[in-house]
């Protein structure tokens, strides 16, 4: 005789549940892996770089920069925090945009100089890209679905963790020594490392 193939009504809407979560944790950890598996160019080159291939593993404060803006001082502290922590694991990623008042107007090979030679910055920086709108790169449109929070001016900083995940966000306003962003990094860096 075979066996019932009736689901009780309990199990029916349990068996649903679990699926309905384990599909959602799925998504989860694909949305994580896929947030830096994008490309883009270094500063003034020609060559795209993968980021999640350069920089598994790593905690990242990703950037959006521009040459002419109040807060451009912030390229030192910037670099500052670069090397404070690169041997830990930990990089800031920096791309300049255009969007916020025209206040990056340079071609990469000038903003490259105007780094450089000002700020003395050697952490990575990347191609000119859109951060906002419809025309925003795909990396700063995954930032923003992560967090529910566009960049509202240059400056603006994500703090993604090890395993490609956002931990927070910070204002153009949170300078790079705020002790509410270093320790979210030193946080970041010692959860990493207990893994």
């Amino acid at each position: 005789m075979p066996l019932p193939t009736v689901i009780p009504r309990r199990l029916r809407g349990l068996s649903l549940l679990t699926l309905l979560v384990a599909g959602l944790t799925g998504s989860a950890h694909v949305l994580a892996a896929d947030l830096l598996d994008l490309e883009y160019r270094p500063l003034a080159s020609k060559q795209q770089v993968n980021l999640q291939q350069r920089y598994h593993g790593q905690v990242l404060l990703v950037v959006n920069t521009a040459s002419k803006c109040g807060y451009t001082p912030q390229y030192e502290g910037l670099e500052a925090l670069q090397k404070r922590y690169a041997g830990r694991g930990f990089a800031v990623l920096g791309f300049p945009s255009n969007d916020f008042k025209g206040q990056e107007p340079g071609d990469e090979k000038q903003i490259q100089d105007f780094c450089t030679l000002t700020y003395g910055v050697k952490f990575p920086m990347f191609e000119k890209v859109h951060v906002v709108g419809a025309e925003a790169t795909p990396l700063y449109q995954r930032l923003t679905a992560a967090t529910g929070v566009a960049p509202g001016w240059n400056f603006h900083k994500y703090l993604v963790g090890r395993d490609g995940k956002v931990i927070a966000q910070f204002a153009s306003k949170v300078t790079p020594d705020d002790p509410q962003l270093t320790a979210a990094i030193d946080k970041a860096l010692a959860a990493a490392a207990t893994h």
